[in-house]
Formats: C-alpha cells, sequence, structure tokens
C-alpha cells in the first residue's frame, strides 16, 4: 500500500486493547499513516465506538472509505462478555466501584437461561449515564464525572441473539448479537434488575461488526510494523 491507497480509502481491521479509547486507536493510525508517507493531512475514522474498558474489532477508514462510515456503523454487532451478578456500579461496568450489593442466592442457573428471553427483539434501553451520548451538546460521561444530574432518554435497540456460555456464580459469560446502539453495559444491568438482583459488566469484548471478524483483525503494533516494513 502506498499514500494514494490511504487516500483513495482503505477499511482497516483492529483488535482494539484494553484501556485504549476508539479515539487514541483513530489518531495512532492517522500519526502512522501521516508519518511514513510525510502528509500534511488524512482522513481517519472509526465505524462505532468500543469503550476503553472493551477490547475486539474496531473497523477504520482512511480517506474517501469515511464517506462509507455511517454505512459500516448500521452494521449488525456480535459481542462476548461477562457479568458479575449480585453489584452493581454506577457506570455499569469497572470503570466506577460498586455501589451496592445484591442478594443472588435465589438466582438458579435455569433461571439465568430463562432470563435472556426476555431481551430479544425490539426492545427499549436505556444508554449508561457514563457513555458518550450527547445531550446539549455534552457529552453524558463529562456531566456523570462532575457529579451532575442527568436525564436519558429510552432508545430502541434490537437483540438478535442472546446466549449464555457459561455459569460459574456470580460470573456469567454470554455472546449477543445486536442492532447499531446497543449498550451492553445497559443489558448487563437490565438482566441483573430482570433477576431481582444487581449485576454489571466485567469483560467485554466485539468479535464480529457485519462481515468483518475479529479474526481477520491485527494489532496497533502489527499494523504500524506492518507499514513501516513498506519499501518508499
Amino acid at each position: 500500500m502506498d499514500a494514494e491507497d490511504f487516500i483513495n480509502g482503505q477499511v482497516l481491521l483492529i483488535d482494539k486493547p484494553l484501556n485504549w479509547t476508539s479515539f487514541q486507536v483513530v489518531n495512532k493510525l492517522r500519526w502512522a499513516i501521516r508519518k511514513k508517507f510525510e502528509l500534511k493531512k488524512i482522513k481517519v475514522g472509526h465505524a462505532g465506538t468500543l469503550d476503553p474498558l472493551a477490547t475486539g474489532l474496531l473497523v477504520i477508514c482512511t480517506g474517501k472509505k469515511t464517506k462509507t462510515i455511517e454505512e459500516l456503523q448500521a452494521e449488525t454487532k456480535e459481542y462476548t462478555g461477562r457479568l458479575r451478578l449480585g453489584e452493581t456500579t454506577p457506570s455499569f461496568d469497572l470503570e466506577t466501584s460498586v455501589d451496592k450489593q445484591w442478594p443472588l442466592e435465589h438466582i438458579t442457573s435455569q433461571m439465568i437461561e430463562k432470563t435472556t428471553e426476555h431481551f430479544m427483539g425490539r426492545i427499549e434501553q436505556i444508554p449508561p449515564i457514563y457513555s458518550a451520548v450527547k445531550q446539549d451538546g455534552v457529552r453524558l460521561y463529562e456531566k456523570a464525572r462532575k457529579g451532575e444530574k442527568v436525564e436519558v432518554k429510552k432508545r430502541m435497540i434490537e437483540i438478535f441473539e442472546f446466549e449464555i456460555t457459561n455459569i460459574n456464580m456470580p460470573e456469567v459469560d454470554f455472546r449477543v448479537r445486536c442492532s447499531k446502539g446497543t449498550y451492553i453495559r445497559s443489558l448487563a444491568n437490565d438482566f441483573g434488575k430482570k433477576l431481582e438482583s444487581g449485576a454489571h459488566l466485567t469483560q467485554l469484548r466485539r468479535t464480529r461488526s457485519g462481515d468483518f471478524k475479529v479474526e481477520e483483525a491485527e494489532t496497533i503494533e502489527g499494523f504500524i510494523n506492518r507499514l513501516e516494513s513498506k519499501s518508499e
């Protein structure tokens, strides 16, 4: 690949590491491409945010391919993850500390399996307060971190598949295939409520986005090494 390839447009599949924001990944790749080809600027964007505590498939577009980002964002997503029953956090994941403990002695494996049925199809979901959703031009997580009260509007999402893959109380592993805009953190929180307990997300990995699979993705370092090894 040369400079023209990136300007005309490439779709790059990156396996996002833990604790990186999607924005940081985009910046890193943009910087590497500009440096390699001595470009003053080049458009680079991602087709669907992953939280810093999530790993997995991040679809990155360059140059003219950035025009397809909206189309790619609309694709069905698939995730694998783990939630912990009996505890909740304000962010619905490990970004914030446990704020409340809930009973879980009444919960059976059969109940857990059965509860997935409540979330199938088109459902209303409230995004987490600690999210990138904008309200009055400000991202909700910015307001939440300042301790401001925010009222988050429900949104319609769709769950196509929701499979429990392992139960080792209080940990529950799952796989979800869902529509654009689904917050798996909210799904974990709502799942705990439906079990008359609490829950928060402890692991999340995006495995698919449309026809793209995480197995086809490369690490940030892998991409940069491949880029730098190209002859001038």
